[in-house]
């Protein structure tokens, strides 16, 4: 009898399968990469039959609901910058140090806008999310009864306050979490 054998337990046994499917799961992660609108044309998908679920079903309020205000909050931190101006400016006028803004004159020099929450992450977050909670409309105990007028009418009034408030910080401090629409220079060859 070998005593540095292995043991061959059933916690042993189920932890190397969930380890080969995390490794598995991750790799299909990594080859998805690059394909940014095929991953987003199919996360649209997956919330289009989330929505006729509900319809269909006639119930579940609570979990749209809920899905909706962390879908508007993951929104948020995408349009968000990874280093807040305003959080970095109130500790530049606390230290005496004005000039850790945000570049406002053609002679600053220019910072890239890095989003608090990366686009892969957003969408990773977001569908992982939506299949959760198509998941959960399968079950009963979730469907809470509520008057759903009164969700959406609140869910509404909610987005466009943190929008606006979010447009207004945009505006404040110069940044455009956008690359459509922004100059782009052509590379001369040979210069």
């Amino acid at each position: 009898m070998d005593a540095s054998e292995p043991e061959n337990t059933p916690f042993a046994a189920v932890s190397a399968q969930t380890s080969k499917l995390g490794r598995l799961y991750q790799s299909y992660l990594d080859k998805s990469t690059p394909y940014t609108t095929y991953r987003w044309i199919s996360t649209i998908v997956l919330l289009a039959l989330f929505f006729v679920r509900i319809v269909v079903a006639q119930g579940w309020y609570i979990v749209c609901y809920s899905l909706g205000i962390y879908l508007l909050n993951l929104f948020l931190a995408f349009l968000q910058p990874k280093i807040d101006p305003s959080l970095t400016q109130d500790e530049g006028l606390e230290d005496g140090d004005a000039g850790s803004s945000l570049p406002t004159k053609k002679d600053e020099e220019f910072r890239p806008f890095i989003r608090r929450l990366p686009e892969f992450k957003f969408w990773h977050s977001a569908t992982r999310a939506i299949a959760i909670s198509f998941v959960c409309t399968w079950f009963g105990i979730f469907n809470v009864p509520v008057f759903w007028p009164v969700l959406v009418v609140y869910f509404l009034i909610l987005f466009s306050l943190t929008m606006r408030r979010q447009i207004q910080h945009m505006i404040k401090y110069r940044y455009v979490p956008f690359s459509f629409g922004k100059a782009k220079y052509n590379q001369r060859s040979g210069h």
